[in-house]
């Protein structure tokens, strides 16, 4: 069985469509119809969040912690315990391409790293296009690209126990599980062909993940065309 952990606090406005496209990829033929279990796990949703999920027919679990790294180390362990081989991470606001699950597992390693792409700036109002334009200039979304996201992870079960599984750490906690499964000896596809869209939204849900690194690279370019330090940083 292959398991997809999403966390998820307050995102009855996303999860729907997030759902909708892991159901998508759940069902690819390359997968020979094995079974695909997705586990919402509810961090301290006050919303329809696990209403909404329940009704796309996705496990849930609720904790209250506001810490995404206990969360998706609780959706791990859960899946582990009914019988996952391949465990793969993406996130509320995200919309995972058809051939996700396939291509991760096309690779034939034990840890996929994926990019991510962003295809709606807007919520950056009149920044949007500046930030559009430094992401493009920044981004490695190639093959051999170091990039960790938690939006487009995968890692089989048997290096995510030799690793230890996810520490509980409120941001990075993707980072520390690569680097963990790295020491561990674990073989690692740094790649671009798992496909995902992730949002740009501006309320974090992690302070210091995605959308923070996202309004930091805002405040630089700003700076910048105002006269300030120069050398734009790269979105991780």
């Amino acid at each position: 069985m292959i398991g997809i952990v999403v966390p998820a606090h307050d995102e009855e406005a996303t999860i729907r469509a997030c759902l909708a496209a892991t159901r998508r990829a759940s069902l690819h033929p390359a997968l020979a119809g094995e079974k695909v279990e997705t586990i919402v796990v509810l961090d301290a949703c006050t919303d329809a969040t696990g209403v909404v999920a329940a009704c796309c027919d996705a496990l849930t679990v609720t904790i209250r912690a506001r810490n995404v790294g206990m969360a998706r180390a609780v959706g791990a362990e859960a899946l582990l315990a009914r019988g996952a081989r391949w465990l793969a991470f993406t996130d509320a606001d995200t919309l995972v391409s058809e051939d996700w699950l396939a291509a991760q597992l096309a690779l034939q390693t034990e840890v996929v790293c994926g990019t991510v792409s962003v295809a709606d700036w807007s919520p950056h109002g009149g920044n949007a296009g500046l930030l559009a334009a430094h992401f493009g200039a920044t981004y490695a979304d190639r093959e051999g690209h170091r990039h960790v996201h938690g939006a487009n992870l995968g890692v089989s079960a048997a290096a995510y126990r030799r690793a230890g599984g996810f520490r509980h750490l409120a941001c990075s906690e993707d980072v520390a599980l690569v680097r963990a499964l790295a020491d561990a000896g674990c073989s690692i596809a740094w790649s671009a062909l798992p496909r995902v869209v992730t949002s740009a939204r501006t309320d974090a849900r992690a302070e210091g993940g995605f959308a923070t690194a996202l309004l930091h690279a805002v405040a630089q370019r700003l700076a910048e065309a105002a006269g300030g330090p120069s050398g734009a940083a790269a979105v991780a």
